[in-house]
C-alpha cells in the first residue's frame, strides 16, 4: 500500500493559529501546477505499490481553479482505481455550486473543510473567511454534487470558551450528518500572530480541567452518535476513517509532492523546500531542492511508538525486536500502574485510556528513546 500527498500552499488569508507553510501570492498558482506535475513525472516510481490514496491539502486547494485542478488530476490520477480514495480540503465559503460540480466530475470522493466553529465571532478571531452558515450549505451542495464522504475539522479551547458553547459546536457539527470529525485543541505555535498576541498578554490559553473537560465531551458525544474514536483527535463512523491519515499512523510509504511536503519510503524520509519559488524553480531547472535523511533503528522504534499510540488500536509491540519491546515495557510500566496505558497481554498491544489520550504527549516522549 502507498499514498500520495500533494500541497497546496496559497490561501488567500492567513488564519492567526496556522503553522503551516503557505503563502498569500496567488499569482503563482499556473507555475506551481505545472511544478507538480512535472515533479510527479520525475518521482512516481518513489513509491513501489499503487497509490491506494490520494490526498490535495493546504493550505487552500480550493483556491486552485478549474482548469488548474483538472490538470492536476490528470497527471496524478493516471494509474488509480474507483476504489482509491481521494481527499480534497475546501473552505466551505470556496465550496460554489460551480465548484460543488467540478468536484463531482473530478475523481474526488472524499472531502474534508475546515469549519473550525460555528461562532461567528470566533470564526472572526480566527481571520477565517467563512461564516458559520456556510458550512451547512457547502455540506448541501457536496451532497447534491454526489459527494458521500464529508469532514469537518473543529477547533475547542478558545479564550474564553465555555463547555457549553464548545458542546454546542459539537453538536452542530454531528447535526450536518458527516461521515468523519476532527477536532484539536486550538495551539499556540510560535511565529503565528496568535502565539505573538499570547506574548503581548491579549489572549490567555483556557487551563487543562477546562481542556480536559472539552475532550471528554467530545468523546461523549461523538460515540452517542455512532462514532468511531480511532485515533487521538479523529473521529468517523462505521467504515468511513480516513484512510490516507491512517497510512501516516500506520507506517505506510508515501510521495509527497509541493513545497514543504514530506515524502517516507519505510526506511528514509525526505522533505522539500519550504519555498514556493525555490520549488518551482528547481523543478524547472531538473534539480529538485530537497533533503532528507536515512532513518536508524532508534528512529524508527521511535516514530512507530509514537505514530501508532495516537490510534485506538495501539502499539502491536510485536512489531519490536525482543530489546526494543523489553524497553518499551519497562518505560510504560508507571503509566500502565498509573491508568494511562493498557497492556492487553491477548492481543499483544499497548493502548492508551480515555484518560492517557489527554496526555498522550507525556506519555508517547517517555516511552520513547532519547538520542
Amino acid at each position: 500500500m502507498s499514498g500520495i500527498y500533494v500541497h497546496i500552499p496559497f490561501c488567500q488569508s492567513r488564519c492567526i493559529y496556522c503553522g503551516f507553510y503557505s503563502t498569500t501570492g496567488l499569482s503563482l498558482r499556473q507555475r506551481y501546477v505545472d511544478a507538480l506535475c512535472c515533479e510527479y513525472h520525475l518521482r512516481h516510481d518513489y513509491i513501489t505499490l499503487p497509490p491506494i490514496t490520494i490526498y490535495i491539502g493546504g493550505g487552500t486547494p480550493s483556491v486552485l481553479t478549474a482548469s488548474q485542478l483538472e490538470q492536476l488530476f490528470a497527471t496524478v490520477w493516471d494509474c488509480n482505481s474507483p476504489s482509491t480514495e481521494v481527499t480534497i480540503e475546501c473552505n466551505p465559503d470556496d465550496v460554489t455550486e460551480d465548484f460543488a460540480v467540478l468536484l463531482g466530475r473530478l475523481p474526488v470522493n472524499r472531502v474534508s473543510m475546515g469549519a473550525q466553529t460555528f461562532n461567528d465571532e470566533r470564526l472572526r478571531f480566527l481571520h477565517r473567511r467563512h461564516t458559520s452558515g456556510q458550512v451547512a450549505l457547502a455540506v448541501d451542495r457536496l451532497r447534491r454534487a454526489g459527494i458521500d464522504n464529508i469532514s469537518i475539522d473543529l477547533i475547542y479551547g478558545f479564550p474564553g470558551q465555555t463547555l457549553v458553547e464548545w458542546e454546542d459546536d459539537v453538536d452542530k457539527a454531528l447535526a450536518l450528518g458527516v461521515e468523519h470529525l476532527s477536532a484539536y485543541a486550538l495551539t499556540y505555535e510560535e511565529g503565528t500572530p496568535l502565539h505573538r498576541l499570547f506574548q503581548q498578554g491579549r489572549v490567555q490559553p483556557i487551563d487543562d480541567e477546562q481542556s480536559r473537560a472539552m475532550y471528554y465531551a467530545l468523546l461523549d458525544r461523538t460515540a452517542a452518535a455512532g462514532f468511531e474514536h480511532y485515533e487521538i483527535s479523529n473521529f468517523a463512523l462505521p467504515g468511513r476513517r480516513s484512510r490516507h491519515n491512517s497510512g501516516y499512523w500506520n507506517g505506510t510509504p508515501y510521495l509527497g509532492l509541493g513545497a514543504a511536503a514530506h515524502s517516507y519510503d519505510g526506511q528514509s524520509r525526505r522533505w522539500n523546500v519550504a519555498d514556493v519559488v525555490k520549488y518551482i524553480e528547481g523543478v524547472e531547472s531538473g534539480q529538485l531542492n530537497y533533503e532528507g535523511e536515512t532513518l536508524d533503528a532508534d528512529t524508527l522504534y521511535n516514530e512507530l511508538v509514537m505514530t501508532a499510540l495516537r490510534t485506538i488500536d495501539g502499539l502491536t509491540l510485536s512489531l519490536l525486536s525482543p530489546t526494543e519491546r523489553s524497553y518499551c515495557l519497562s518505560m510504560a510500566a508507571r503509566y500502565i500502574d498509573g491508568g494511562l496505558l493498557v497492556h492487553d497481554k491477548e492481543k499483544g498491544r499497548l493502548r492508551l485510556t480515555r484518560d492517557g489520550l489527554f496526555v498522550s504527549d507525556m506519555v508517547i516522549a517517555d516511552l520513547m528513546k532519547v538520542p
